[in-house]
């Protein structure tokens, strides 16, 4: 296979917007590991004057990512996040206005590998979110044992990520006045493992606990479909029933989080690395729906609900599929 190397002359700003991606990458995937082998080592070599102070800080902050989190304007509005969103391009469209009075949880679809669109759209201040939806302020939630990653889960939270727990989204969207949006990646870790490119499968028919959470506090649910999101990278074959897919759910069992082989660009060279490929993605909030409040639901309530749910989650699809590079014929797996 011959090799395309990137050129020289490429623009200062297109080298820039590959450095802020090169870097998040590189974060998400490797910091939180190293975070926590650090303060083994700390422990390890009794430099307690170091570790003792953070972890008893660790304990007592333990549940600030269930209570919205501690968020650093100063950092969401770092420049590099401009060039991360350039990167792609990562687009925001709404298709309906929000009452900034209520306060609503986003089903953000498909995961794609790293779920970039959710991050970039909902995380940092350089995406579209505060034009199109002016008076909200979007709350990302991510996998709890990030947040038990030493250091790193202060970066998190800094840069707005919150706990996808039920206590977590459930303190959000019960917030006074309105104005709050969960923005929550329905698919989870489990979806990722199904993230090719050309594919839209979701994994969505097990996943009800945020329909409990929307009856019970009487908040609207809205679908948000990424288009782009699984051309990013491309992944092994790994069809159920496969060893490697065997292996994958296993482990994923185990540990919470999925672990999928995939590749793409590299940073000098077109053919091979962990770089995500230069694909726009269009990430398109779809309409509400109105969810009237009950304390306590019913399995057929929960179940109804998220019916309607996956059925408007379909419509949004059709709906956009043909302007973002899809083609007609595709149709969306609900798995």
């Amino acid at each position: 296979m011959k090799v395309e190397f990137a050129p020289l002359n490429i623009p200062l700003a297109r080298r820039l917007q590959t450095v802020a991606v090169l870097q998040w990458v590189l974060y998400f995937m490797l910091l939180g590991q190293m975070s926590i082998a650090i303060t083994v080592m700390l422990i390890i070599h009794n430099y307690w004057f170091l570790y003792i102070p953070y972890l008893t800080w660790l304990y007592f902050d333990r549940h600030t990512p269930e209570q919205g989190g501690r968020r650093s304007s100063w950092i969401k509005n770092w420049t590099i996040w401009k060039h991360f969103k350039d990167y792609f391009p990562i687009h925001l469209i709404k298709t309906q206005d929000l009452d900034p009075s209520h306060n609503y949880i986003f089903g953000f679809h498909p995961h794609g590998i790293l779920a970039v669109g959710a991050f970039g759209n909902f995380s940092t201040n350089y995406s579209d979110f505060k034009e199109l939806f002016p008076g909200f302020t979007s709350y990302l939630h991510v996998l709890p044992l990030w947040f038990w990653c030493p250091a790193f889960r202060e970066y998190m939270m800094s840069i707005g990520l919150v706990s996808v727990s039920k206590k977590s989204v459930s303190y959000v969207v019960s917030k006074e006045g309105g104005g709050n949006i969960s923005v929550i990646v329905l698919g989870g870790a489990k979806e990722s493992l199904d993230a090719h490119p050309g594919k839209s499968t979701l994994f969505i028919r097990q996943r009800k606990g945020f329909v409990k959470i929307a009856l019970t506090h009487g908040v609207s649910l809205v679908p948000v479909f990424s288009f782009g999101e699984n051309e990013l990278f491309k992944q092994v074959d790994n069809p159920e029933g496969s060893w490697i897919r065997t292996v994958q759910d296993k482990l994923q069992k185990i540990m919470g989080f999925a672990l999928p082989l995939f590749h793409a660009r590299g940073v000098f060279q077109y053919n091979f690395g962990l770089m995500p490929y230069r694909k726009a993605i269009h990430t398109v909030v779809g309409r509400p729906i109105p969810v009237r409040q009950i304390l306590h639901p019913t399995e057929e309530q929960i179940e109804e609900l998220h019916q309607t749910y996956m059925e408007e989650l379909t419509k949004l699809f059709e709906e956009h599929k043909g302007k973002y590079g899809i083609p007609e014929h595709e149709t969306l797996v609900l798995k």
